[in-house]
């Protein structure tokens, strides 16, 4: 298996090097795969890869960085190579850059967690069968003396708090945003615009405001450090809870929902996307009884509780989710 964690600034000079080896591999004589039919539905239970190296299909899929943290991927993805008969090669990164490398057919698959992004993808043509498959929520991570006085608000009062101390005094308050067009920006986006603040005024409107364009993990190791104020979800903060002086001071709220969601490339617009039966297969596997029962415990032993909750049947039903139908396309 090979995995890649993606700094969005790098994302470019990384694809480009990718780009290389790919034609130095065409250049050395490997023959191009051939492209299999889609199969009618997602139904099959049986899983089938086109070989692109002697002996071994690589499935690529891109995912976000918190699932990279919790060390969840790293769980699963050595049963899915040996179930689907596959390597898989998976990139780690924000949301945003995840999407961009399924516009650009570098993946066959992509996992993450951006409802308005994720709507906007499947509308231009570049996905299909959208299926969510887990959820966590968000909270509001900050110093345990909490010098913006934030402590059990919603998250749309914690923000304009931590605006108005952070302006006050940056050396009192301040937070830090990944900054990276990840599903975590996103809604941290939303919380500001919900809290009646602009986000670009935001970003301007002083040090206090930092934005780190990291993923998840190294951010929160950045807030301890710097004694800051961070929107983070709730698995990545359990699982880095022993490396960083951070409390938990906002964990409840509507807009702290955090759904997780698999799409699978559209071949008839990406053409270079030509593993989608291996693709359907992974998101019929993700979503079976088996891989849901092991999302629903993953973590327990370590934490206490479930880093994740499973999303059994493919949609979310918990209170305060969404309707179903806003989250699961009908299986094609």
């Amino acid at each position: 298996m090979k995995t890649l964690l993606i700094n969005p600034i790098r994302s470019v000079s990384i694809s480009l090097i990718i780009t290389c080896l790919l034609l130095g591999v065409i250049l050395a004589g490997c023959a191009p795969a051939a492209t299999q039919p889609a199969p009618a539905d997602n139904t099959s239970s049986q899983i089938t890869a086109t070989p692109i190296i002697p002996g071994k299909a690589r499935f690529k899929i891109a995912t976000t960085t918190s699932l990279y943290d919790t060390g969840l991927w790293n769980y699963l993805e050595p049963m899915f190579e040996k179930k689907a008969n596959v390597e898989m090669d998976i990139v780690y990164a924000g949301t945003g850059i995840a999407l961009e490398y399924g516009r650009r057919g570098d993946v066959d698959a992509i996992v993450v967690h951006d409802p308005a992004a994720e709507a906007k993808f499947i509308d231009e043509g570049y996905g299909i069968n959208k299926r969510s498959f887990a959820f966590n929520h968000f909270l509001i991570a900050g110093p345990v003396a909490d010098p913006a006085g934030i402590k059990d608000l919603t998250p749309e009062q914690a923000f304009k708090k931590i605006y108005e101390a952070g302006i006050a005094d940056p050396a009192k308050a301040k937070f830090i945003s990944r900054g990276d067009n990840s599903g975590t920006h996103s809604k941290e986006k939303l919380i500001w615009k919900a809290a009646g603040l602009n986000y670009e005024d935001v970003q301007k409107s002083g040090p206090w405001y930092v934005e780190a364009g990291k993923g998840m993990g190294p951010c929160l190791l950045m807030a301890s450090e710097e004694g800051a104020y961070i929107l983070c979800d709730i698995s990545t903060f359990l699982a880095f809870k022993g490396k960083v002086d951070l409390s938990p001071l906002v964990e409840k709220g509507d807009l702290f929902l955090n759904v997780y969601d698999v799409i699978e490339i559209n071949p008839e617009k990406i053409t270079t996307a030509k593993m989608l039966p291996t693709a359907k297969a992974f998101t019929n596997w993700l979503i079976s009884d088996e891989v849901q029962d092991l999302i629903g415990n993953y973590g327990v032993a370590e934490y206490g509780r479930p880093l994740f909750t499973p999303l059994k049947g493919g949609g979310c039903t918990e209170s305060g989710c969404p309707k179903v139908e806003d989250y699961t396309v009908p299986v094609e």
